[in-house]
């Protein structure tokens, strides 16, 4: 894959030619001066809890990784809190309603889309499911199931965050009963 700055070559300012590399993570136009960096996308997933104990697990419709398993959660919008994204992503991917996120952790990940190496910072939030709600599958989700925390696989999810943040949260949930 190519750094995400080698797909710029005109300057989205100006837009002269003379575009060129700054530094690792930056591209600078020669004629106007303008400064343009490759920052990480902001993106969400969650560890929805139900009464049992059980983790919300979610199938990839999609590619990136399609057919894996995954956490519900996207891309945080321009605007928008990590806490509201993740309230949204919820209820446009199962339909739930959750109240109060709990932060987590953060983990830097790399998301292919469109043939190209998309940098994200993925913040894990936990959330209890809210009584008499049931999830159902949708937008960019192909089925949604519980699982007993002590049968999730990693290795089974698509996307290396969400694989090293279920082993952290494991890890984590560990510690937390001893």
């Amino acid at each position: 894959m190519q750094h995400p700055l080698s797909y710029f070559s005109f300057c989205p300012h100006c837009g002269s030619k003379k575009f060129e590399e700054n530094n690792f993570k930056s591209k600078r136009c020669l004629t106007c001066g303008f400064v343009y960096y490759a920052n990480a996308s902001a993106a969400t997933a969650c560890f929805i809890r139900n009464k049992k104990n059980e983790i919300l697990i979610a199938r990839r419709a999609k590619d990136p990784a399609k057919g894996t398993l995954d956490l519900p959660g996207g891309f945080v919008d321009m605007n928008e809190t990590a806490e509201e994204a993740i309230c949204r992503e919820i209820r446009e991917e199962t339909s739930l309603k959750i109240t109060t996120p709990r932060y987590l952790f953060s983990l830097p990940n790399i998301y292919i889309y469109s043939g190209m190496e998309i940098h994200t910072l993925d913040m894990f939030f936990e959330a209890d499911m809210i009584e008499n709600n049931l999830p159902n599958a949708a937008d960019d989700v192909a089925e949604l199931f519980f699982s007993p925390l002590e049968q999730l696989i990693p290795s089974s999810f698509g996307l290396n965050s969400i694989k090293a943040a279920v082993e952290k949260y494991l890890f984590l949930s560990l510690c937390k009963e001893k």
